[in-house]
């Protein structure tokens, strides 16, 4: 373990924690110290929940340890059935309450309690959250589905959804849409939305659609052992992925496939001549191991793009991203340092990164646009309107979340262009003000006192014209004793000129220009970078 400033995966206990919050009738006792509480913040900030999770800690205090802090877990454990009467308990300890050995299995397994209590042995400091979350639902499936007759018409379980999940609330839609299309019902969809009801009569389907390997194949091969239940391979985002699932559960079940495409709206931008400004983005992807390889596909196949790099977070993804690397001819990054994927990112100087809200942030502070399309997310990501990944509604969305970035980036930089033109520079206020520039600007240039301002702001035709210059700001660059505005930038000093032509690349290649023309002057020795110097540096490296 090391200290982070951000996480790609939280701890193990966090992912029973998001398939217990998906639950209903399922309650989490955890082994946990005070600070441990922290998680419930995840679930009613991040994901707007209207109710916290299901989850009793017993929250030991230092001044615990050295009692019977395994008295302490029974007593919880005791006190939230006669509380809550749940269906069924699932009972763990955190990484810090694992150390201290209680097993809480063991003892909830003496108890005796009336409902099935199923023990959680998940090793905090090996794995992380989505282990969590698939060895959670892989107990929960294994403790109580049994075999049973199958339904009279054809139904699948969707397994895999869980809370905290980057749309899986409206994933669950798409895909029942989709297979009632072709004549097929659901059983149960789970964990999410499920009870341990609804777990015991998982057997009665036909076939498992595996939504989210992350956080079911465990219990979907499981079942296929025990129940001889297949499941599917496919995960349906994007268009290609959708018409292959669709073959693939038709294969499985006998039905005809069927899909309907009439709600697509790609197509017409695709012919349309404004989609060639899409053709050849250079993107990066980095994410879950599932939303990076189906992210993959359709920056390749269905927008044009060229992937540069991708890679995942969670390990046991690691082997399939290794293979998908090798066919998109890249460098795989499998790494949870949020650093390292900074640090390649700046290296590859992508026009445009597919990743989580760590890279997000990330593409803030590079300046290159960036698309969520992977947890971890944040509460803009739990969107009120529906908002699908998987099915045809799906590839709308994806393609206006990949599109709008790259298209507004391409506003900012013609933004950035004209900055200095006399209608459109930052001192000339809105220029469908007709020249009559507001008073805050015009402040700003000189050409009015701060006592004067309001009553133009009352006034606005009394206001004087006045020159599109502005006088200089506070916070300008130094200038040397000619004049000449300078800007630092690490041991060399960009003239006004110099740093104002950089201005006119483009934003997603201004980066790497910047560092091109500072080596390039280092390298000969000069401490000042002037528009020839500039220009002389693209040159030595276009040869």
């Amino acid at each position: 373990m090391k200290l982070t400033v951000w996480t790609y995966e939280g701890p193990p206990h966090v992912g029973a924690m998001r398939v217990a919050t998906g639950m209903t009738g399922l309650h989490y006792v955890l082994h946990a110290p005070q600070g441990d509480t922290y998680a419930d913040l995840l679930f009613t900030m991040i994901e707007r929940r209207n109710h916290r999770p299901p989850v009793t800690y017993t929250t030991f205090q230092a001044r615990d340890l050295g009692s019977d802090t395994a008295n302490l877990f029974k007593t919880t454990l005791q006190n939230t059935y006669d509380r809550f009467k749940p269906e069924a308990i699932i009972v763990g300890a955190s990484c810090t309450a694992e150390l201290i050995q209680d097993d809480p299995g063991g003892m909830s397994e003496l108890m005796g309690l009336p409902v099935p209590t199923i023990a959680l042995e998940l090793p905090s400091y090996q794995r992380k959250e989505n282990y969590g979350a698939d060895e959670t639902f892989y107990q929960i499936v294994k403790s109580l589905a049994k075999p049973m007759d199958r339904t009279k018409q054809i139904t699948a379980n969707l397994i895999g959804p869980t809370a905290l999940g980057f749309r899986h609330r409206d994933d669950i839609q798409e895909v029942t849409a989709l297979l009632s299309d072709m004549g097929i019902s659901v059983n149960v969809v789970a964990p999410m939305t499920s009870s341990p009801t609804d777990i015991k009569r998982m057997g009665a389907a036909h076939f498992n659609v595996l939504m989210y390997p992350e956080t079911a194949e465990t219990a979907a091969r499981w079942m296929e052992k025990n129940f001889d239940q297949p499941y599917t391979k496919v995960v349906p985002i994007g268009v290609g992925a959708t018409r292959d699932f669709v073959e693939e559960v038709s294969k499985i079940t006998g039905k005809a496939p069927y899909l309907d495409d009439s709600r697509l709206r790609l197509p017409w931008y695709s012919a349309s001549v404004d989609s060639t400004y899409l053709t050849g983005k250079r993107v990066f992807i980095f994410g879950d191991g599932t939303h990076v390889r189906t992210a993959a596909r359709i920056a390749r196949d269905e927008m044009g793009f060229e992937v540069v790099g991708l890679g995942c977070y969670n390990r046991e993804m690691a082997r399939d991203i290794r293979s998908l690397a090798k066919v998109y001819g890249v460098d795989p990054l499998i790494t949870d340092d949020y650093l390292e994927v900074e640090r390649t990112i700046e290296a590859l100087q992508p026009e445009m990164i597919l990743g989580t809200q760590m890279e997000r942030h990330i593409g803030k502070r590079l300046g290159i646009p960036c698309a969520v399309i992977s947890a971890p997310v944040h509460v803009q990501d739990f969107p009120a309107r529906y908002s699908p990944q998987m099915g045809i509604e799906g590839a709308n969305v994806i393609f206006d979340t990949w599109v709008h970035p790259l298209v507004m980036g391409l506003e900012e930089h013609l933004l950035h262009m004209f900055r200095d033109d006399f209608e459109f520079n930052d001192a000339a206020g809105a220029s469908h003000h007709g020249g009559h520039s507001a008073p805050a600007a015009r402040i700003e240039r000189g050409e009015l006192s701060a006592q004067h301002a309001s009553h133009d702001a009352r006034h606005p035709a009394s206001a004087p014209e006045g020159s599109t210059e502005r006088a200089p700001r506070p916070s300008d660059s130094p200038r040397d004793i000619s004049g000449e505005k300078k800007i630092v930038s690490g041991d060399v000093i960009w003239l006004m000129d110099a740093e104002k032509e950089l201005k006119k690349i483009p934003f997603f290649v201004r980066g790497k220009a910047r560092r091109n023309t500072e080596a390039f002057a280092a390298d000969r020795g000069m401490s000042e970078i002037s528009i020839d110097t500039l220009y002389e540096a693209k040159a030595h490296y276009a040869r």
